[in-house]
Parts: C-alpha cells; structure tokens; sequence
C-alpha cells in the first residue's frame, strides 16, 4: 500500500520537474518513465476501486473510460495551473518591478483554472452517475480525495528537501536576478 502512495508520488511530481526542463534531452526518458509508472499506479487504483466499491464489469470498463478521459483533462489543466504559478512567481521576485499587465493575467488564468478544474469535477461526477450508484460515487470521490491529499503531503515533503535554488528557472544561475517575461 505504501509503495502505491510512492510511485503515485512519483508520478505526479515527475511531470512538474519535466515541465521545468523540457529541452534537457535527459528528462524525455523521466517523462516516459512518469507514463509508465503514472499507467502501474491508475490500474492498481482501478483494482482497488474495483474491488472496495463491488463494481460490475461493465461499471469498471465505464469507470476505466471515465479516469483515462477526465484524468487527461485534469493533467492538462494542472500542468497549465503549474506553469502560470511559476510564471506568476518570477513576476513577483522581491527587489524586481514586477509587469502589472503580466499579473493581471496570470491571476486571471489561475482563477479560470480553478472554474475549469470545478467543471471537470462536475462533468466526471454527471458521467459517473450514469453507471454508478450515489454509493459507490460517493466511496470513490472519498477514496480519490484520500489519494489526493497523500501526494499533495508528499510534494510538500518534496518541497522541504529541495534545498538551494528552490523557485530557480532551469537556466538561472544561482545569484543571478530574475528575467521579466511578459504574458
């Protein structure tokens, strides 16, 4: 069980740092390696959501479907949320003016993140309650957000251990100021 909580630790953290660095030729295998053990970790999760809410076959065919079309939504969504938090980050470096026109979009991309993110939510949920009973949407919601709160606590552990050069841009030099990058 634990090793499940790590590899999906792996996996959702993976594609952060890849994001950071996607011309370094190195992290094009982290990346495949990240869709590797991002697919180990749905299939034992689907086993395990099988298994605990007593689904049907064809309830765990439709909930397979379901995780592949919304998961690849929410990805998408996170790593877009991802890069307007960073960008927003090297906006705000102490000492350096930050582009009020840059700011105002990023707040605003982060805002209708957070409304797309609902919506997926909500989407996922009307596409379940066609196959699954109140129940076992209920369990499963209980069960993903038990999930959820693991690896946010990981990437929070993560985070702490990082160390020097924390926030850095991939081709900043330690010590060197911020670039300003317009939005």
């Amino acid at each position: 069980m634990k090793r499940l909580w790590m590899l999906s630790a792996a996996v959702l953290l993976v594609p952060g740092l890849a994001a950071q660095q996607p011309e370094a030729p190195r992290l094009r295998g982290d990346t495949a390696e990240a869709e590797r053990l991002r697919t180990e970790i749905e299939q034992r999760f689907s086993q395990r959501v099988q298994e605990e809410l007593k689904l049907t076959p064809d309830q765990a065919t439709k909930l397979r479907a379901g995780q592949e079309r919304f998961g690849a939504r929410r990805r998408s969504l996170m790593r877009q949320q991802m890069e307007r938090r960073r960008a927003l980050e090297d906006q705000m470096q102490p000492g350096v003016a930050a582009n009020a026109d840059s700011v105002r979009k990023l707040m605003d991309g982060l805002r209708g993140g957070r409304g797309e993110m609902l919506k997926i939510e909500q989407d996922e949920d009307q596409d379940m309650s066609g196959y699954l009973t109140p129940v076992q949407r209920a369990r499963y919601q209980q069960m993903r957000e038990h999930f959820m709160q693991r690896v946010r606590e990981m990437r929070e552990q993560r985070g702490g251990r990082m160390g020097p050069g924390r926030g850095m841009r991939p081709d900043q030099r330690p010590g060197e100021r911020p670039r300003r990058r317009p939005i």
